[in-house]
């Protein structure tokens, strides 16, 4: 099957130290970048998948390091997943950046660009984080370029001591802020940068220049955090706008370079505006952990242009495991609602194999699971089904479900989407809730007219025959029990 184009791409993020933690065991030594196998990076690409996005690569360091293995809250969290743990477990935060240089224990650039070519040769595209909030407590820029940082004084420490810290420097005792938003308190393992400072801007702007040329596109940690509006609440300072300078600068030199953004606090649109190919879309996720169809429906009902650059996923390491929070069928019926819309499909790692425990971005090491067969057998069936080009090229639109009749309310119940591409039609639909719900389904093919049809279900293989014209006029009858779903390819009898 020829690779379909990268309009609605599908993006495999990699937990990249946990991976050669593994990768260590397996082979008696220390695994680095150049370790990750060709058959690995095969298989995502026979899987279907255009984007591979390696988590936490960058240069840590000691400081943030013995934060993360002495935060009493984060060592329970870190217990539960890891029972046995170890103090060499904790790595520290891969948010916390000493320096956008490869981690030595992970091969340093050179083995980063060595990958880098593996993956081109296979036509998978490398994504890399860039976290413009914060940077490490003993980040080179702290004896350098003290101004780059949120200053504090006497009153604030002692009035807000989660939020900031004493240093000693080279250039004396300091009281600076931790990273933080406006709604936590600050991340003690990091230091927040002061984007009210020219100098701080053009300095990140220099960090993201250097990443364009290693990599295809970014991941751009909770990018909300250094707008002008956001970053005037969390610190009361009067800021330039970062982002449209710095993407303008980035694709002077790599114009087809991807900006995605971790982005909440509905300032998607916000940071689209700005130039993100691509931003979280955390409300569809929220809205399916809701267990409601109508919600669901009313967020696809947005505007186009933001659905094609909205991400849309299931889990990643900042959300629980998919497999921990929706049941069984509701997890498939969320993944066909999430993957079979327009925008970037994002998969994460552990999630095609079913896995519950959520691993903190400061664990080098994962815990053992089983793979749960069922849900494995699901994803492959779904990726196989969704690199069919009428997912990338094709058009999509949503259905609005229609009563059987006034006193059944059950038509709430379902989603309903047609994709068209050349002559192929697929209608998905699904009964996003527990019961057994009814409805009737207009197709909008103008082509059904006077002909029988075969709808030909991909995932279960069953196969029904419909009359096209009251396909199109009265509808598809649906009586489904909860969670079912189907993707139906028609086909003229």
């Amino acid at each position: 099957m020829p690779a379909p184009s990268m309009r609605f791409p599908v993006l495999f993020q990699l937990n990249t130290r946990v991976y050669l933690t593994d990768q260590s065991v397996t082979l008696g030594r220390k695994a680095t970048l150049d370790d990750i196998p060709d058959a690995e990076l095969d298989y995502l690409v026979d899987a279907g998948f255009q984007w591979l996005w390696l988590l936490s690569v960058w240069q840590t360091g000691s400081k943030a390091r013995e934060i993360s293995r002495t935060n009493p809250e984060w060592l329970h969290e870190f217990s539960e997943t890891l029972p046995d743990l170890q103090r060499d477990d904790i790595g520290g935060s891969g948010f916390a950046i000493n320096s956008y240089d490869v981690h030595t224990d992970l091969g340093g650039d050179e083995a980063l660009a060595r990958l880098r070519e593996r993956l081109q040769a296979k036509g998978l595209k490398l994504m890399l984080d860039f976290v413009p909030n914060h940077v490490a407590p003993d980040h080179s820029w702290l004896a350098q370029h003290p101004d780059y940082f949120i200053r504090g004084d006497e009153d604030l420490i002692k009035s807000q001591p989660l939020n900031y810290t004493r240093l000693n420097t080279t250039t004396g005792c300091k009281i600076l802020a931790y990273g933080r938003d406006p709604y936590f308190t600050g991340w003690p393992d990091t230091l927040q940068l002061n984007y009210a400072n020219p100098a701080l801007q053009e300095a990140m702007t220099t960090i993201l220049l250097k990443i364009a040329a290693q990599c295809d596109g970014v991941r751009c940690d909770m990018a909300m955090l250094v707008v002008p509006e956001v970053f005037k609440r969390t610190w009361g300072m009067d800021s330039d706008p970062f982002w449209p300078q710095a993407i303008s600068q980035v694709r002077k030199l790599h114009p087809a370079f991807i900006f995605m953004a971790e982005v909440y606090w509905d300032m998607e649109w916000t940071l689209q505006q700005v130039g993100f190919d691509y931003t979280y879309d955390k409300r569809l996720y929220d809205r399916l952990l809701e267990n409601y169809a109508r919600p669901v429906r009313e967020h696809l009902m947005a505007d186009w242009n933001y659905q094609v650059k909205s991400v849309r996923f299931l889990e990643n390491h900042d959300e629980p495991r998919a497999a921990s929070v929706f049941s069984h069928e509701q997890h498939e019926a969320a993944a066909i609602i999430s993957f079979f819309i327009p925008g970037l499909r994002f998969f994460h790692q552990g999630q095609l194999q079913g896995y519950k425990k959520k691993i903190s971005p400061h664990l080098i090491r994962g815990p053992r699971e089983n793979i749960d067969a069922t849900l494995n057998a699901f994803y492959k069936k779904l990726l196989g089904t969704l690199k069919q080009e009428i997912y990338h090229s094709g058009n999509w639109e949503q259905l609005s479900p229609l009563p059987v009749h006034e006193a059944n309310p059950s038509y709430n119940n379902f989603l309903g989407f047609a994709w068209s591409h050349k002559h192929d039609k697929v209608i998905i639909v699904v009964n996003y809730s527990s019961a057994q719900s009814q409805c009737f389904l207009k197709l909008p093919y103008s082509d059904l007219d006077g002909q029988q049809w075969t709808l030909q279900d991909e995932f279960s293989g069953v196969a029904y025959k419909r009359d096209g014209t009251e396909l199109r006029h009265a509808g598809l009858f649906l009586d489904e029990p909860g969670w079912k779903y189907y993707t139906f390819t028609l086909k003229k009898c």
